[in-house]
């Protein structure tokens, strides 16, 4: 075989290469990792190690700080405004139950093995190199564009809170296409500091995040204080325009799945906080409690939030771009002071949530170059700071450029569906893990289900948006519902379990992860078309990156001797780490 790094030689040894593009995409493509390999080998890739200094409040914090602040403060405005009326309410709690089960799956793989690379690592060992670098490269996606978004967002509420408007911060160029026009410095300027902090120590980080988040929960406090003392309750089901339609649900359930699929882009943070988990001291007890724990504190929040902005303002008068602050702005009996109380707690809530997610997707970066599917540049932890400052850095600039330029209402569906297609691969994940050990059990049947379930939760939702409403639309719609649970009994029943987490497993396997594939499955179907047209853009250049680099460069590190070849055949599944340090 050849050498390391041989397929980029030379224009003659990467024209070689190409040549063999389908044996190497027969041979890697489908090749998985261990557990093992990903705590020992593949790790050392790295050269240093992270510290393990993070305790079970450091996640919640960490959790809480990188999910508020994404989401009620830059995307419900627009979810309301548009979609889903006062019924925002719902959408969040539909969200957030999503997030939770979710979570569930991801803190599964985290405790049975902590290592930086989130949903890539938990692919790679079930689904194979293609797979996981199709799902990393959603990942980074996600959280360069929620990250953009967020900052430009920050621009808003500071400007709010200084009382200069939104376009003194922004100049218009007029070459540009409409939503890349607006140029916003601030937005750039502030990514680009966060990126130096993130480099420079991940306990550091943490204290910031810790600072910072305990003083936006006062001001979340505050905001939910004056909603409900200043509000209307009838604002709930009245809107300001009496043309518009009205009620609590002004757009009906459709509106309601649209809103939720929308603010999903809010719990964008506790997958962050999973990547962490090669940094965490305890991983066993800590890493379920700061994930699940800080998913359900932040829906909680997230509800009273959206039910006070609702009670501030009728659905129709709701800025979109900032909801709170504008809440107040040019009232005339004495409250119009608190816009910038607000302005300055949403602007540290936004600043935390880009700190997390920032410090997120340096790790899943990092990774994604240990596995050599990306340069293995990426994968350097710095010997003094232990953290991954190439990765960080790179990504923090890559942001900045984002933020400069792209307008919010470009990035948000992009986001959301990134999101929900990698929690819906993670569910599948988790599955799988359970019920196939290679070369013991046979995969067949798990992936008959899990293509059947599927395939019947799409049809539910192709129904649910686009059959004409009626009688036969709920036979059909219900019939659906009895095939899907007949599925996931008939699998429940007949095909046993292969392995029982050691530490810390999902339970009600797997009706809860196969719940978490329909709202995944069924939020997505709540987007609209241009956002898969981006998406489907955005896989297709995944794809073609993968076919013209990832796969030699992997093809040639196994060559190398770096890591483990097809269908795991130099490690066995269930190999205990030889460093009783990395053992969990």
């Amino acid at each position: 075989m050849d050498a390391h790094g041989s397929s980029f030689a030379n224009l003659r040894s990467y024209l070689a290469a190409l040549a063999q593009t389908p044996s190497r995409l027969a041979r890697r493509a489908g090749s998985f990792s261990t557990s093992y390999e990903e705590m020992s080998r593949i790790r050392a890739r790295s050269g240093c190690d992270m510290q393990r200094t993070l305790r079970w409040f450091d996640l919640v914090g960490l959790g809480i700080g990188g999910m508020v602040g994404a989401g009620v403060f830059v995307t419900t405005g627009r979810a309301s405004h548009l979609y889903a009326g006062p019924a925002i309410v719902i959408s969040y709690a539909i969200a957030g139950l999503c997030a939770l089960l979710s979570a569930f799956c991801y803190t599964e793989f985290a405790v049975h093995m902590p290592v930086a690379g989130g949903a890539f690592s938990y692919l790679r060992i079930t689904f194979g190199e293609f797979a996981a670098f199709l799902t990393g490269a959603n990942l980074i996606m996600e959280y360069v564009m929620s990250n953009a978004a967020v900052a430009r967002g920050f621009t808003s509420y500071l400007g709010a809170a200084i009382g200069i408007s939104t376009a003194k911060w922004r100049f218009t160029i007029p070459g540009l296409p409409k939503g890349f026009n607006e140029i916003d410095l601030v937005a750039a300027a502030v990514v680009l500091l966060l990126t130096l902090i993130i480099c420079y120590s991940t306990r550091q980080s943490s204290m910031v995040n810790m600072i910072l988040t305990a003083l936006h929960i006062l001001f979340i406090a505050f905001v939910i204080q004056i909603g409900f003392w200043k509000g209307d309750w009838r604002n709930f089901t009245r809107p300001g325009n009496p043309e518009h339609p009205s009620g609590f649900f002004p757009f009906g359930a459709p509106g309601v799945f649209h809103g939720a699929a929308t603010v999903y882009l809010s719990y964008i943070g506790y997958d962050a906080v999973s990547t962490m988990a090669e940094e965490v001291r305890n991983p066993v007890k800590d890493i379920p409690i700061g994930v699940a724990g800080s998913v359900i504190i932040v829906t909680v929040l997230y509800c009273l939030m959206a039910a006070s902005m609702s009670m501030l303002l009728p659905y129709d008068m709701i800025d979109e771009e900032a909801p709170f602050s504008a809440a107040f702005r040019g009232r005339s009996d004495g409250w119009e002071w608190v816009s910038n109380v607000i302005g300055v707690g949403a602007s540290f809530g936004i600043l935390t949530s880009l700190l997390v997610a920032m410090l997120g997707q340096a790790r899943y970066l990092c990774v994604i170059g240990r596995s050599s599917v990306v340069p293995t540049w990426f994968a350097r932890v710095h010997p003094t700071t232990s953290t991954p400052v190439n990765a960080s850095a790179f990504l923090g600039i890559f942001t900045a450029a984002i933020a400069v330029f792209t307008d919010l209402n470009v990035l948000l569906n992009l986001v959301s569906i990134g999101t929900l297609f990698v929690f819906y691969m993670v569910a599948n994940a988790v599955i799988y893990r359970r019920y196939v050990v290679v070369g013991t059990t046979k995969p067949w049947p798990t992936l008959s289900f899990l293509c059947l379930f599927s395939f019947t939760c799409i049809m539910f939702t192709l129904l649910w948006h686009f059959a004409p409403p009626g009688n036969h639309k709920v036979l059909i719609l219900g019939a659906c519902i009895v095939i899907a649970v007949a599925i996931l009994q008939i699998f429940h029943c007949m095909v046993p379990q292969a392995r029982t987490p050691e530490f810390w497993g999902v339970p009600l396997m797997p009706w809860i992860p196969s719940i978490s594939i329909f709202l995944n499955i069924f939020l997505l179907g709540a987007l609209d078309g241009p956002s898969y047209v981006r998406f489907g853009f955005f896989s297709a250049l995944a794809v073609l990156v993968y076919i013209l680099y990832s796969v030699h460069a992997s093809y040639d590190a196994e060559g190398d001797g770096s890591f483990g070849t097809k269908d795991g055949e130099i490690h066995k599944e269930f190999a205990e780490p030889e460093d009783p340090n990395q053992k969990v």
